[in-house]
């Protein structure tokens, strides 16, 4: 196995009586170990597919975030496909000569390319603005890299952000320079693109959270774009979010590093805080040269309308030059039903769950049992009218269509997601992160129903809310009006009307740091039944500092917070590791964990 069991190569070993798979990660004359060494049972494939500095970063982010190396790598490399691997990968043609003009609008744009295209290492948090053609910047980015020899790695939120910043570099680049690595074209296409990444045959990779790992042959740019989106969250243990990993090979291969996005993070406010990274702004005159933003109260509700006089305005003046956005933050037809005398929640006569309505002509439904309700009475006051306090996106169109008729009134939802609409004076409604591009822009957004976004129990409420919304605002033409409805004197309708999200991120991270919770402090949740949670606070050592919260129940079970200085989060990841060995050798009740989770 001499001449194929090299680094990077897939294994078979033996380990606690069983064959289990396994990688080369380097091969020495020498070992420190004391016992006997255990021969490789044999080579899966010599292809070198954990390339060195991949497997430097698992064990970065193992201690990280308190998991084991197994499950990084687990995210890393994708499954093998023995047909693609023998399939040979087509060396690029020359990186053709970047382009400019993209980012002639953003103050130290062009500072941060020149430094790229010299083969420096700039970092910069990038807010963009109203009306920017982010995927064309973030191609020109990558290019600028590539032009100077280096690779480029793009991150984005979803697979319509990948096909934009696709077409983007095509257009840039040309054919055969880049890859997308996704898992929309099966394990055969993905295995195969990442082969031509890994050797090397391909420099630049965008693709969503899991393109993180992908082994670029000399990266010399990362790029994130929208870092707030819960889709860069890792669902899998052990759940590290892919701005931290991008700011892993930052650090480890000394490359540059660009977080883009309409709006801003306090994390990513911590960075330039820190004076890590700088800051890419669009200047304040321009801004306000690009779109007109207005927040107004809604009327009110016992008259049944939830459209104000302004943004009707907004909407009817909109269709005249072209397509309107209307953004609704709840999908269907009506999410709650109420009565319509003493507005209390419709509920099931069988099982008391909530009741919902799916369309204009179809009975009340029970959300919980599916039982019909269709001589619904109210157990409080007797009355048999319905309304509904929260409205979704077909219920939206639906009356949008009675007021202005003669319109076409698009939904874009779930699985009926439209990507892209023409300069046709079309009424679209969108719930979030479904909002269709414009190939010219929209003449007007309308934001409906704030109040619901701002409502939600979680400590990132008003800043997931403002992201929502900028991100809704940003797909405005030039010299385009957006309208938002609620109420006007909440900070983040404030933020918005001035399109100020730096202000906002900014605040956020000072009161955060106040009530001692990140990105000034670093948290940590073990959730489990209640025995194993007295078993970890029995076995973990914490460092100096640390707090304990809970534990609280958590649906069917129960949780306990972990909470340090900033300084000591090392000290807290390592504690947990630690703890992490013993139960496992011990064979106690599983128990999850999770460091710094995106949602408390």
């Amino acid at each position: 196995m001499a001449e194929t069991a090299v680094p990077g190569a897939r294994v078979k070993v033996r380990f606690a009586g069983q064959d289990v798979h396994g990688y080369v990660v380097g091969r020495t004359s020498e070992t420190d170990h004391t016992g006997t060494l255990q021969p490789l049972r044999r080579v899966v494939s010599a292809e070198p597919v954990l390339a060195p500095e991949i497997a430097e970063l698992s064990a970065t982010l193992a201690r990280r975030y308190a998991g084991a190396r197994s499950d990084v790598l687990r995210l890393a490399v994708p499954p093998r496909h023995a047909t693609a691997e023998k399939q040979p990968s087509p060396a690029a043609p020359g990186p053709p000569a970047p382009p400019s003009g993209a980012w002639t609008d953003v103050e130290h744009g062009d500072a941060f390319l020149r430094r790229l295209a010299a083969g420096g290492s700039p970092r910069a948090v990038w807010s963009a603005g109203p009306a920017d053609d982010w995927p064309a910047m973030v191609a020109e980015a990558a290019a600028s890299a590539y032009a100077a020899g280096r690779g480029a790695l793009v991150c984005v939120p979803d697979r319509r952000d990948v096909a934009r910043v696709d077409a983007a570099l095509l257009a840039v680049l040309g054919e055969g320079h880049h890859v997308c690595l996704t898992a929309d074209g099966g394990p055969a296409a993905r295995y195969r693109d990442f082969l031509a990444v890994a050797r090397g045959a391909r420099r630049v990779v965008v693709g969503t959270r899991s393109a993180a790992f992908a082994p670029v042959h000399d990266l010399g740019l990362v790029v994130l774009w929208d870092d707030g989106d819960d889709l860069h969250a890792e669902p899998r243990a052990p759940y590290p979010h892919t701005r931290e990993v991008l700011l892993a090979r930052a650090d480890q291969q000394s490359t540059a590093a660009l977080l883009g996005g309409v709006a801003r993070t306090p994390e990513a406010q911590q960075l330039i805080a820190s004076g890590w990274a700088h800051e890419l702004t669009v200047p304040r005159e321009l801004l306000r040269r690009r779109v007109r933003v207005e927040a107004v109260p809604a009327e009110d509700r016992s008259v049944g309308t939830r459209i104000p006089r302004a943004a009707y305005d907004a909407i009817r003046r909109g269709l005249g030059s072209g397509p309107v956005l209307v953004q609704t933050p709840r999908a269907g037809y009506a999410a709650s039903l109420a009565c319509d005398t003493c507005r209390a929640p419709a509920r099931c006569t069988v099982c008391t769950g909530p009741l919902v309505v799916s369309g204009p002509t179809v009975p009340p439904q029970c959300r919980w049992c599916g039982h019909v309700e269709a001589t619904w009475s109210c157990s409080t006051c007797g009355g048999r009218g319905l309304r509904a306090p929260v409205r979704g996106e077909a219920r939206t169109a639906e009356e949008l269509g009675r007021m202005f008729a003669g319109t076409t009134v698009r939904s874009s939802s779930g699985d009926r997601v439209v990507d892209r609409v023409g300069a046709h004076a079309d009424i679209v409604v969108a719930t979030v992160g479904a909002e269709p591009v414009a190939d010219e822009g929209y003449a007007a957004v309308v934001i409906l129903d704030t109040w619901l976004s701002l409502a939600r129990d979680d400590l990132r409420a008003a800043e997931e809310a403002l992201r929502r919304w900028l991100n809704a605002a940003a797909l405005v033409r030039p010299g385009g009006h957006v309208v938002a409805v609620g109420d006007p004197a909440h900070p983040a309708l404030q933020a918005l009307v001035r399109w100020d999200p730096t202000g906002f991120a900014r605040r956020e991270a000072e009161e955060r740091s106040q009530a001692h919770l990140p990105p000034a402090a670093r948290l940590a949740t073990v959730t489990g039944d209640l025995g194993a949670l007295d078993d970890v606070l029995t076995l973990v050592d914490l460092p100096e500092g640390a707090e304990v919260l809970g534990p609280v129940p958590v649906d069917d079970e129960h949780r306990v917070l972990l909470r340090v200085p900033w300084s000591r989060g090392e000290d807290l990841s390592q504690a947990l590791g630690d703890l992490q060995r013993v139960r496992s050798a011990r064979k106690l009740d599983p128990v999850r964990i999770q460091v710094d989770p995106l949602t408390i």
